[in-house]
């Protein structure tokens, strides 16, 4: 029982941590997402010239704009995320036949990161899907608003749009995120298991940094076909995108994700180890 109960904890640590650090990355890095997505769905042609023309229009607080989907979305989706990338690592420790003690190599982690994306994708798909919506939206539609006109088109199927895309990016995306925060984790700590959170930082930053220049022809694949109004395959999205702009239509918005990528996954790494430290 005393076994059981501690996987129970450790469970549930591992999920608020998550989600606490989920709280983290959004109000971090919502305003470089939302610059992203206009620039990956043709709304303006630059990021400098997207910026100016959301404070001209909707004020500062425009930069926060469909904000609220991914606050409720992200926080139980990180959650998840964490919670699931802890359940791979004791399916991968099951399963290799060695003693708990010796440390995970990185395939092995990156085998644990890209099953936390299983779970993950469940959240994250519908999230993501209205986020893309609400951002593309001039109506200034709210959430729930959002919600009912997306049911109204096509039901949960409409909601649930892109969830394919979502798995093919977070899949790769999150073996290369948990990855790379180990290794440079690791590296900075020289093998210390002590709290540093210099360390914790630029491990975060660069695990985000990876994880977006691995996902990204990915990730605009996703945002075209989410804020499309018409049926459409991943594909059909891809060819478009090739016959109109050729490899480089596969990265626009590149550069706020990437400048948002460091800053938000540092806030989330720190958030969740910090989480994890004051539990325990």
């Amino acid at each position: 029982m005393e076994e059981i109960d501690s996987v129970l904890v450790d469970n549930v640590k591992s999920f608020a941590a998550g989600g606490f650090g989920g709280v983290c990355a959004v109000l971090t890095g919502h305003p470089f997402d939302l610059t992203k997505v206009l620039l990956q769905t043709n709304e303006y042609p630059s990021a400098a010239k997207a910026v100016r023309g959301i404070v001209a229009h909707d004020g500062p607080l425009g930069l926060y704009k469909g904000v609220t989907s991914p606050l409720l979305g992200v926080t139980p989706m990180f959650a998840v995320s964490f919670w699931g990338y802890d359940l791979g690592k004791r399916l991968v420790m099951g399963s290799r036949g060695k003693s708990p003690d010796v440390p995970f190599t990185i395939a092995e982690i990156s085998a644990a990161g890209f099953f936390s994306a299983i779970p993950t994708t469940l959240i994250a798909a519908p999230f993501e899907r209205i986020k893309v919506v609400m951002q593309i939206d001039k109506t200034q539609a709210t959430f729930l608003q959002t919600v009912r006109t997306l049911y109204k088109q096509g039901g949960l199927r409409s909601i649930y749009k892109g969830s394919a895309a979502t798995l093919a990016r977070d899949g790769p995306g999150s073996a290369a995120y948990f990855a790379t925060y180990e290794y440079v984790k690791k590296h900075l700590s020289g093998g210390s298991d002590e709290l540093s959170l210099g360390a914790i930082t630029v491990a975060g930053g660069c695990a985000g940094v990876a994880m977006w220049t691995a996902i990204f022809p990915v990730d605009t694949i996703k945002s075209i076909q989410q804020s499309s109004t018409v049926k459409t395959t991943m594909s059909e999205v891809a060819r478009t995108i090739y016959r109109s702009k050729g490899v480089a239509g596969f990265f626009p918005g590149i550069g706020p994700a990437l400048a948002r990528s460091f800053p938000a996954n540092a806030a989330t790494f720190l958030g969740v180890e910090l989480a994890k430290h004051v539990m325990s």
